[in-house]
Parts: structure tokens; sequence; C-alpha cells
């Protein structure tokens, strides 16, 4: 049975690592010691060791060591063995990238839908959705392709951000960026607002955090959803 965390983003303004998460953490890897974490998205350039270290300053706090997936022989035995996952965020071309080159993407997918525990933020948020083709990134490599590990039926668009009311900013916002995406792909778009995640538990999918998402679907509307929502339905 899937056990997900899917967050908009690892750290709230005015706050540290994962702190606005902690307590949700400490439920849904409540019987977990040691956590596997994957950090190839490398936030800022920052190396995997440095990014590891980070993650496993804030896990401390609720009694869960870490181990990053770099400093394994063998990283697919290392996730099939793993109690539970963790995939930061950073660069999303570089995650899925890296994803596919390792040959971890089918795996990662597998072990998750078989009941390992995972935690995404932002990018690692990104790449639970069908496609990810509604990243907020910079193209700065060539992932082989854009599929991604579809623990979700729809797109996640992390980070979503509303438009400024009286801002003179001219360029695209992010809703006009997700309806360019549906003049192309039929599959809706959740826009996760910072400091709201995804609870998936099984088949079911329920909006989490204070603020509500903004859900998108191809020639229709754009519609409100409240916390606990139940998204299980949506495709």
């Amino acid at each position: 049975m899937k056990k997900i965390i899917i967050a908009s983003t690892s750290t709230l303004h005015g706050g540290s690592y994962l702190d606005y998460l902690l307590p949700a953490l400490s439920v849904h890897f409540n019987h977990v010691k040691k956590l596997l974490f994957i950090p190839f998205a490398r936030p800022s350039g920052i190396t995997h060791d440095e990014y590891t270290r980070k993650v496993s300053e804030a896990f401390a706090q609720i009694g869960i060591t870490v181990q990053g997936i770099h400093e394994s022989d063998n990283p697919i035995e290392a996730l099939e063995n793993a109690e539970a996952i963790f995939t930061g965020g950073g660069n999303t071309f570089l995650l899925v990238s890296q994803l596919y080159k390792t040959g971890l993407m089918e795996t990662l997918e597998k072990v998750v839908k078989n009941g390992t525990p995972y935690l995404g933020t932002s990018a690692g948020s990104n790449i639970c959705g069908l496609t990810m083709g509604t990243t907020n990134d910079m193209p700065i490599v060539y992932p082989p392709s854009f599929n991604t590990l579809g623990f979700v039926p729809f797109n996640i668009n992390p980070h979503y951000l509303d438009p400024i009311e009286g801002s003179t900013h001219m360029g695209e916002t992010r809703e006009t960026r997700i309806n360019e995406f549906h003049h192309f792909n039929p599959q809706p778009v959740l826009g996760l607002r910072e400091g709201s995640w995804l609870e998936v538990s099984g088949n079911k999918i329920t909006l989490k955090g204070n603020l509500p998402a903004r859900l998108f679907r191809k020639n229709q509307a754009p519609v409100e959803l409240e916390p606990e929502t139940d998204l299980s339905d949506l495709n």
C-alpha cells in the first residue's frame, strides 16, 4: 500500500529546513530508524554530501538517521532494501536525468508502489506526477524522458504562485504556463502552494496543510480545493 507525502516545498519563509513538516513526518515515518536520501536535484549546485548533511540535521530531530543513495555501492539494492525514501528539491531536469542515468527510476516506482514510505519535496514532488512537464525549473540538462513515477494520476506544480495584485510584471503567470501545458497535454495539474502537501495512503489522496490548492483541467476554469479535499478520483 502506498504511503507517500508530496510536499510543495521543504522550507517556508522564515522557517528552517523541513520544520513545518516534522510533526507530519513523525507520524509518516513512525517506525523508521534509517532513511535513504536521493540528493540528485542538487539545489544551488551543492554537492551530494552537503545536501545529505542538511537532510540528516533535520531528520535527527525526529530520531531518524539518513544515508545518501550516492554513498551506496549498489544504489538499486539500496532502494530495494530501504526502510523509507526521501527525494529532495532542486532542479527537476537534473533529478530526472540522474534517475534515468543510474537506472533507478523503475526501481523507485516499484518499491514505493509496494509500500516503502516516501517523502518528496519540490522536485522530489514534481516527479510523483505523471510527467515532469509542469516543473518550474530551467532545463539545465536533457533527460531521456519527461515521464516520471505516476504515484498520483495527474501532474503537480510545486511552489504554485498566485498573481500579485497591482504588480507591473508583464511576464506570464504560473496559471498562463499551465494553460499552455494543457494545449498539448490532457492530464489535470494541481498547483500546490508552499505549505501544502498531499498525503497518499493506498489509493486515497488527501490535500493537507493550511492553504487551498488550485486545480487546472484542460478546457475548464481552474478551481480552488480546500484542505482535506479527497483527490482520489482525480484523473
